[in-house]
């Protein structure tokens, strides 16, 4: 391999002649082999952002001239189409600041940018970092990464699936079944009601993920190293969180205490409970329908689900529910991840977090799991789903629960012993209310109508 040679304050660094990274970067990437955890692609991005974003206001500003403008825009529109992840190396286990990152990707703009422009035009830390410290940029890519995420990949995968729901109430209405409770026979319920409860479970959660959003948006730069925007031009806070905006189409807005923005990760703690909220309703909507859908003859077997392949490799015909288990294995990773990021939140002293890339390491991950197994699920599963309404009538029918509905006829504790008799006897509650003396016949009949009881 060929190499060049690469400075920092600490002297000279041997990198691969065919990166664009520089010594800094080169150190956290000798200095912190491990683990094969990268900072995400979507951090790197938000950075592209960030970058030109500060680019257009420190021009703007008087502090950076047109020429070294354009050529750091230039770079961060190649990093922005993906053409530049090759030099991207470093790992989430390095400085809890992330400042290897932020100066990952100033070294790469600057010698991209240098070779775009044919002569060394920009510095790493003068030009590429001006008016930024890694403190604030670190802060505010995993802002800016975290809302595009859930904006652009998450909440269009929850609208897809609360939509196929949607369908499915109207396709099942007039279908009744029993309902459960504790595992036990319940009250009966309409299927389309059962299923309005699973759509309202995600536009619920949807609803609380939005509502974190505008935390999401504040962004910490412009507070510099500590908060207090030493080297950064008066108005830059302003001014960069517009470009940003505008760059984006996302309305992110300067955080209003930069001390708060630098030190504090409670909008990452927020929001994440909210994509936990999400994982635990997808862990109890899968549960249910792996549930309605086993057997198929030993089980419930209410409703039928596709089958998308061979379930075992010794029972011939055997059929799983493996996109349930899929949503419910992403679920208990959800829930791992949002404990790693309420710790990391925890943590640092002072001025600064320093947990910072486990923090959207985690939070990334489970926006990409949840909006991608929440896509599978709908396409894979979901769209498929059949009712058995002969297996829900024929349980409807047999449930002793039915007994309820006599509540008002024959008061509690009669209903109590006719079901008791029904089971004990193993017969229908008809013939167990009329064997008591509770009802004749002919009364059993006129106020014994399970369809009605929803």
């Amino acid at each position: 391999m060929e190499y060049k040679v690469e400075h920092d304050s600490l002297g000279e660094v041997r990198v691969p002649a065919d990166r664009y990274w520089g010594a800094q970067t080169q150190r956290s990437h000798e200095n912190f082999p491990i683990g094969t955890e990268t900072i995400p692609r979507e951090v790197i991005r938000a950075f592209a952002v960030l970058k030109k974003g500060a680019a257009f206001a420190n021009h703007k500003l008087g502090k950076l001239d047109e020429k070294r403008r354009a050529v750091i825009a230039s770079v961060c529109d190649e990093i922005l189409d993906g053409k530049l992840d090759g030099h991207f190396p470093l790992s989430v286990w390095q400085t809890g600041s992330g400042t290897q990152s932020n100066m990952n990707v100033n070294e790469v703009i600057a010698n991209r940018g240098n070779e775009i422009a044919g002569e060394k035009l920009l510095h790493p830390n003068d030009h590429c970092n001006m008016s930024q410290s890694s403190n604030d940029t670190f802060p505010t890519a995993m802002h800016i990464a975290a809302a595009i995420a859930i904006e652009d990949t998450l909440l269009p995968s929850i609208d897809a699936l609360a939509a196929t729901l949607s369908r499915l109430i109207e396709e099942n209405e007039g279908i009744v079944k029993t309902g459960r409770t504790h595992l036990q026979d319940a009250v009966p319920i309409a299927f389309s009601q059962e299923i309005s409860g699973w759509r309202a479970m995600l536009t619920e959660s949807r609803a609380m993920i939005v509502q974190a959003l505008p935390f999401l948006k504040q962004l910490a730069l412009g507070g510099t190293a500590v908060g207090t925007g030493l080297n950064a031009p008066k108005g830059f806070d302003v001014e960069v969180a517009r470009m940003i905006s505008d760059l984006t189409g996302l309305d992110f807005v300067t955080a209003p205490n930069k001390f708060h923005a630098l030190s504090s990760k409670d909008e990452m703690v927020f929001a994440h409970g909210a994509l936990k909220g999400l994982a635990a309703n997808m862990m109890k909507m899968a549960n249910d329908v792996r549930w309605l859908a086993s057997g198929p003859r030993c089980g419930l077997g209410e409703i039928q689900i596709p089958a998308n392949e061979p379930g075992s490799s010794i029972m011939p015909g055997k059929v799983n529910p493996t996109q349930c288990e899929s949503v419910t294995m992403v679920a208990v990773q959800v829930m791992a991840n949002d404990t790693a990021v309420g710790i990391a939140a925890s943590q640092g002293n002072f001025e600064l977090n320093v947990f910072m890339p486990v923090t959207i390491y985690n939070f990334l991950q489970s926006v990409r799991l949840l909006a991608d197994s929440l896509r599978s699920f709908d396409l894979r599963c979901v769209r498929g789903i059949k009712a058995n309404r002969e297996k829900m009538h024929e349980n409807l029918h047999r449930s002793l629960m039915l007994v309820t509905a006599l509540n008002p006829y024959i008061g509690y504790e009669k209903a109590a012993k006719t079901a008791h008799k029904a089971f004990a006897e193993n017969i229908s509650l008809k013939e167990a209310c009329v064997a008591l003396g509770f009802l004749s016949a002919e009364r059993f009949d006129e106020v014994f109508h399970p369809e009605e009881m929803v």
